[in-house]
């Protein structure tokens, strides 16, 4: 194994640059492809869990990354039809006692931006944008990738951290995407423009029959976060497009007037149709491995897309290190170590759209569950996702 050669990763997105910094702590130089023209990310808000801020702090980047979130003191539930709490979530003190780490919003190009820095700072992260992955070859040495121009790339391994249309994952895999029928429209607002009574410090959600409406501040309260779901009357396919104000109108006639309050503000938005895949169990081949959605695309009802792909990091970063740096060993125990963790994730995310969207006496079910509850029993009910430390992502053989 030629040390002087870099460890290639597909993708120079959140998922990308933070494998690229656990790799740099492992001595690795790393060569990110990106078929974009620029190193950049687009999209709105996300939410962070205490999870992610162990990762941050794994990766050498959580002071950055604690700079730009906003911190909430709160996650609450309101029923869209009749305004009524369903449930409301302390996440202050006694929150961050329990976890070891706070919960936050943040824009996620501040995500990939915090990253990016401490990638940089490095000085072992080579970045070559315009670059289209398009097939891999490896023997017991290392990787060669090959890219649209014909140039042939050679590494010591590759990560395949290229998202949710994985190339890397369609040779290797070749599994079809499950197109859920539910589509996201996501939007930022400027303060100014949203509503006072709904200037909650909170990741604040309204779930209705098939829809709900999520909002949260941004950028230190400057921005508001705006997210409406709903269940797609026509067969969608798996995309991002334009959307058009008078289509998510047209989903959302019986809501109160203090969520309906939400749909009316964006000027423009994006509208995703949104896809997950079935779990696999097996996502590493020889010394290629694949990370973040490109190895468990997620729907966005745990609000955890993000957070996997930088505790996949970590992990793969302890993985090489238990291991002496060998590649293959490494990318088994990675493996091992994630797979059961993040199809619940992806099963889990299934089952939660499920409860936000339900209708008739499921509805009523649904919030009856929530109603009155401790927050020390949200809190139980948290541990498996908000548990998770660098300390204890790899399995135990």
């Amino acid at each position: 194994m030629t040390s002087q050669q870099p460890v290639i990763i597909a993708g120079g997105g959140i998922g990308g640059l933070a494998a690229a910094l656990a790799l740099v702590r492992q001595g690795f130089s790393v060569k990110v492809l990106e078929q974009a023209p620029q190193i950049g990310e687009i999209g709105a808000g996300i939410q962070l869990g205490p999870n992610a801020f162990h990762a941050f702090d794994a990766l050498g980047v959580g002071e950055k990354a604690r700079g730009r979130a906003v911190y909430t003191d709160e996650m609450v539930m309101h029923d869209a039809l009749d305004e009524t709490l369903v449930g409301r979530i302390p996440t202050g003190e006694a929150f961050r006692a329990r976890f070891g780490n706070p919960y936050a919003v943040i824009h996620r190009v501040d995500v990939h931006l915090s990253l990016l820095e401490g990638a940089q700072e490095t000085g072992r992260v080579e970045f070559l944008t315009g670059t289209h992955v398009e097939r891999v070859e490896q023997d017991d040495k290392g990787v060669t990738v090959y890219d649209q121009h014909g140039n042939a790339h050679h590494g010591i391994a590759l990560i395949g951290a290229d998202g949710v249309k994985s190339v890397v994952r369609r040779q290797f895999v070749g599994d079809p995407p499950r197109v859920s029928g539910h589509v996201v429209y996501r939007a930022v607002v400027d303060r100014k423009d949203f509503p006072e009574d709904l200037q909650w410090n909170a990741a604040s959600i309204w779930v209705g029959p098939n829809c709900h409406l999520v909002h949260y501040p941004l950028r230190g309260g400057e921005q508001y976060n705006v997210v409406v779901t709903f269940h797609s009357r026509d067969k969608e396919e798996w995309g991002v497009t334009e959307g058009s104000p008078e289509e998510v109108q047209s989903y959302f006639q019986g809501i109160c007037p203090k969520a309906r309050q939400l749909i009316e503000l964006p000027k423009s938005w994006k509208r995703w149709a949104t896809a997950d895949r079935e779990p696999i169990d097996t996502w590493s081949f020889g010394r290629v491995t694949l990370l973040g959605d490109a190895a468990h695309p997620t729907l966005q009802y745990l609000a955890q897309g993000a957070c996997m792909a930088l505790e996949d990091a970590v992990t793969l970063g302890e993985a090489l290190r238990v291991n002496g740096n060998d590649f293959v060993k490494a990318f088994a125990l990675y493996q091992r170590s994630r797979v059961a963790r993040t199809a619940r994730i992806v099963l889990s995310a299934r089952e939660m759209g499920r409860i936000f969207h339900a209708k008739g006496v499921e509805r009523l079910v649904r919030n009856e569950l929530w109603k009155g509850r401790s927050p020390e029993r949200f809190y139980d009910a948290m541990e498996w996702l908000y548990g998770w430390n660098a300390d204890n992502c790899l399995v135990k053989d």
